[in-house]
């Protein structure tokens, strides 16, 4: 019944979206809502799901009515203030941890940094990874940063992540290992276009990039510049069609692009990296 709502309403995704949120619902994982598939809804269970299938029809995304959404294998808590991660961003993970394999001094701790960390994302992805570094993490948002703080405490790395309410990287004195953002970038005159589920229920701080979606890498990349230790790198996501820019911005503020930017499973370009080498 959910399922044809959804499709009737054009929900994408209309068959699993029903499932998470019956499992939601009811309190069972996806295996419970098949056993359970013939039994009669209680009365809570039953106003629980309306309210959710409601929601989920006026454009809510699931990772919102459920408060939570899985990024490399953690399941982060969201909040208001922070973005929805997405799998794309999976790809920043994944080239930090190639710029990390081709650094030197792989015995030292590592210490790393997450501009803009929103849930924590990046950072807590990377900590997961990598179990003797230390991170931090910076917001503009109070709100996103207590998001992160306790996601980092449920997953037991509260001794090795803290969080820093500043603009960027402005309070922040280095050096550290590696930099990582997924910054704004969306252009100003493109979020009327985005689709519901971002537009009107991702923070907008966390999307607007300016006129032409770079105005965050400008103040970014030569904050991060000057935070890095040599050998350091910067790895940040990119927005369709904005490698190439990104990567004259890095060149500009001294970094050296050693390797081209990382394509995402749709062949975007989605990551950039620049790394700081001895001068």
């Amino acid at each position: 019944m959910v399922t044809a709502r959804f499709r009737t309403g054009v929900v994408d995704s209309a068959e699993i979206d029903a499932r998470i949120l019956v499992a939601a619902a009811l309190g069972l994982d996806l295996t419970g809502v098949m056993a359970a598939a013939s039994r009669l809804l209680t009365s809570d269970e039953s106003t629980r799901l309306e309210d959710f299938t409601r929601r989920r029809l006026a454009g809510e995304p699931v990772a919102r009515i459920l408060g939570a959404k899985e990024f490399w294998g953690l399941p982060l808590q969201l909040s208001a203030a922070t973005l929805v991660p997405r799998p794309d961003t999976e790809t920043v993970v994944e080239l930090a941890l190639e710029m990390l394999r081709t650094k030197s001094e792989p015995h030292r701790r590592l210490r790393i940094v997450d501009i803009g960390t929103g849930s924590g994302a990046i950072l807590l992805a990377l900590l997961s990874e990598l179990p003797d570094a230390y991170g931090l993490g910076t917001d503009i948002s109070e709100a996103a940063l207590r998001t992160a703080s306790s996601n980092a405490a449920r997953f037991g790395f509260a001794t090795r992540a803290a969080f820093v309410a500043c603009d960027y990287a402005a309070a922040l004195s280095g050096p550290f290992d590696l930099v990582v953002s997924n910054p704004p970038y969306i252009r100003s005159a493109d979020i009327s276009g985005l689709a519901t589920e971002v537009r009107d229920h991702d923070p907008l701080l966390a999307l607007d990039g300016g006129s032409d979606g770079l105005a965050a890498y400008r103040a970014l990349i030569p904050q991060a510049a000057h935070l890095l230790a040599e050998r350091g790198a910067l790895v940040v996501e990119a927005g369709y069609g904005q490698s190439e820019e990104i990567q004259g911005l890095m060149t500009a503020a001294g970094l050296t692009l050693q390797r081209p930017a990382k394509a995402d499973l749709a062949g975007i370009r989605r990551a950039v990296a620049g790394r700081k080498l001895p001068t």
